[in-house]
């Protein structure tokens, strides 16, 4: 398979490491606007995109991707408020669209033990739960996609809770509203990314926490899916995958 860098950062690299690993070629990265004007007739040449580049780029990216009538993975996060419009544009055109917050197969675990938990933890009202995430400093978004999923799930499933607010340093001490799942995010050195969620209560605390090692299980998320995506239409995400 020869696939596409949209993004040549350094999750771009890693793709690029796991991606060879498994015999697959890097037809072409694409980094900035000078790259689509230079670059497009090698991109053509590729079978899938995969787009880890910026909020504010991605949208375009995927717009550009269909187009070519060109199947894109996208792991960037930050713009999900216009999923529901890109999806659609992806059903309507027959193209092909596979988006995950979160890539890592450790990961999307947690993700179904977060909902188990919620929907075990509903019936005690007692027990308050937040979310913490921790990223390196150049992570543009904040709360994490992941974070937002991981809070969207526990609203789905616990009755009181209404909506997911950011937490803010200078309201760290004061009490959110009983009906939000508060998170915090912290920007630090070269972390890959730690997401806790916490439920308390007077009695005790219980704790659901991933920690990544390396953006590596995020590579290696990615090229499943791009090996996935072969020869499907449609929109898909990593419950398709798993």
């Amino acid at each position: 398979m020869k696939i596409a860098l949209l993004g040549y950062g350094k999750m771009g690299k890693a793709i690029e490491a796991v991606a060879e690993d498994r015999g697959h070629e890097i037809g072409v990265t694409i980094d900035d606007e000078d790259d689509w004007m230079n670059k497009l007739d090698d991109l053509r040449e590729c079978d899938i995109a995969v787009d880890f580049s910026t909020p504010a780029t991605v949208v375009g990216n995927i717009m550009r991707c269909f187009d070519l009538d060109m199947p894109v993975v996208v792991g960037t996060t930050g713009w999900y408020d216009q999923l529901e419009s890109v999806v659609h544009d992806c059903q309507m055109r027959g193209q092909a669209l596979f988006v995950a917050s979160n890539f890592s197969i450790g990961m999307n675990i947690m993700f179904e033990l977060n909902r188990r938990l919620a929907q075990l933890m509903n019936r005690y009202e007692d027990y308050q739960v937040e979310i913490t995430e921790t990223h390196h400093v150049h992570k543009l978004d904040a709360p994490s996609g992941t974070a937002i999923t991981l809070a969207n799930d526990i609203i789905e499933e616990l009755d009181r809770k209404e909506e997911w607010q950011l937490k803010h340093d200078q309201g760290r001490h004061h009490r959110m509203k009983k009906d939000v799942v508060p998170i915090t995010s912290i920007r630090e050195g070269e972390v890959p990314g730690i997401h806790e969620v916490v439920y308390d209560s007077d009695i005790d605390t219980l704790t659901l926490r991933h920690s990544a090692k390396s953006r590596k299980g995020l590579a290696l998320g990615a090229v499943l899916a791009c090996e996935f995506m072969e020869d499907k239409k449609g929109y898909f995400t990593m419950k398709d995958l798993l």
